[in-house]
């Protein structure tokens, strides 16, 4: 009888006698406990980068950061890391603050809701409303860079759902803010008060003239405009008619995307228009309306990008936040267009000794801002208003541009008041057009022959 040995308890079963079905199992409990172990250490992973992250996000919003806030009010507060980069005011070390109307002079109307609250969270004078002075400087190259051309007094009005703009003509007539022999509003700013600040001259002529309290402010220059178009990606316009602002640098008429160059030739060209710096102001609105339009179509994260690019490259000045900013942008973008009025202040040009200005009518200016832009407060009576008539109302040459108004809506889709250009710029603009292409054309035919 063949000896029997017997097999110790650990001693391992040759594989060729191991079964099949048992071969199947081990490997699958091997490939199991392989991806177990592989999920456990993912598991791990993600909860440390979880951890990590709740650990950042609690420091950048914990309120451990003691901030001052920069403006009127100096108020002292704990803030986080997050809240600080989103409310610092990088630019407004170059104009500084200014100070707000004085309660009492508001006047507020009895019948204003006083428990009305907008959810706008800015810091604002009146409830309801927020009015921003924006002015545009000349350019370096083609003037001294100091003269505010470019003048809106932007109000958004949240209890209407509207946004009022105020069109400053550049040449008004402006006695007693300025030490300029011209007494235009656009020396103001280089020429006014000297023991305040530059901001707070204009701001300051603002309250007193029009009785509207300013909340915040906005400045830069012709160049810089050029610079902030670009970075927005260009403005669609239909250019209603051809503009040469100098003989190289040209602006057929027609559908197309504006430069941030081509759009400082169209904010800047005047000389074509038979009313000269009103025809200016009138086209102003037509880009006011395809810019409104841009504004519209870019989402938020596109809007905050461009702001924050425009404040790094410091291509303005403001005392708003990033925050700010993009708040309004985005309030503007839920505002019809046909509840996007502009108005233009009344009066007329005239010739003061050897300056033209831009004489005020006072009457027709009070009944505007009263009804549009101070609609909380008591009317503002011509004996409170600091504005100056240069020529006397019954000594009136023209009314024509006391009504010139219009909503963005209608400027968008007719034009609106399009500035009448001088009778001949059209046909010269053609002539010049054809010379301009047959010089090409015979060029390009040179070059081909060569």
């Amino acid at each position: 009888m063949p000896e029997i040995k017997s097999r110790k308890k650990n001693e391992e079963i040759p594989e060729e006698h191991v079964p099949e079905t048992k071969k199947k199992s081990e490997k699958k409990a091997q490939v199991i406990a392989e991806h177990d172990t592989a999920v456990n250490v993912w598991i791990k992973i993600i909860s440390i980068l979880m951890t990590l992250v709740l650990i950042v996000l609690m420091i950048l919003n914990a309120p451990i950061i003691e901030y001052t806030a920069t403006d009127h009010f100096n108020q002292i507060s704990q803030i986080s890391i997050t809240k600080y980069f989103k409310t610092r005011k990088p630019m407004q070390y170059i104009e500084g603050n200014i100070k707000p109307m004085k309660n009492q002079e508001l006047e507020i109307r009895e019948d204003v809701d006083k428990t009305f609250n907008d959810g706008l969270d800015l810091k604002q004078t009146i409830e309801g409303q927020f009015t921003v002075l924006f002015l545009g400087f000349d350019s370096t190259e083609n003037g001294s860079g100091h003269l505010h051309d470019v003048n809106y007094m932007i109000q958004f009005n949240l209890r209407e759902a509207s946004m009022n703009i105020l069109q400053i003509p550049r040449d008004t007539y402006m006695p007693g803010y300025t030490n300029a022999y011209t007494h235009k509003f656009n020396s103001v700013y280089t020429f006014g008060n000297e023991k305040k600040s530059n901001i707070q001259r204009i701001v300051d002529c603002v309250q007193e003239n029009f009785g509207i309290p300013v909340d915040a402010y906005v400045t830069t220059t012709c160049d810089n405009i050029a610079d902030i178009i670009d970075i927005v990606g260009g403005v669609p316009i239909d250019m209603p008619y051809p503009i040469v602002f100098e003989a190289d640098k040209v602006i057929p008429n027609g559908e197309q995307v504006l430069s941030g160059q081509e759009s400082e030739w169209f904010l800047r060209f005047r000389y074509g228009y038979q009313n000269g710096d009103i025809g200016r102001v009138q086209a102003q609105r037509i880009f006011m309306a395809a810019a409104m339009k841009k504004a519209i179509s870019m989402s938020s994260v596109q809007i905050f990008s461009a702001v924050n690019k425009i404040y790094k490259q410091e291509l303005i000045a403001t005392d708003m936040s990033m925050e700010d900013i993009s708040r309004l942008a985005d309030l503007a973008g839920t505002i019809d267009m046909a509840n996007v009025n502009v108005f233009m202040l009344p009066g007329e040009y005239t010739m003061a000794e050897d300056q033209a200005i831009w004489s005020i009518h006072k009457s027709a200016a009070l009944e505007m801002l009263n009804k549009y832009f101070r609609t909380q407060q008591v009317a503002l009576s011509a004996k409170k208003s600091t504005m100056v008539e240069y020529i006397p109302e019954d000594e009136y040459q023209s009314t024509e541009y006391d009504n010139l108004e219009g909503n963005l809506r209608e400027i968008d889709e007719n034009g609106g008041a399009n500035p009448e250009l001088n009778y001949n710029y059209k046909d010269q603009f053609d002539r010049d057009y054809d010379k301009r292409n047959q010089t090409e054309t015979e060029s390009s035919q040179d070059d081909d022959e060569d």
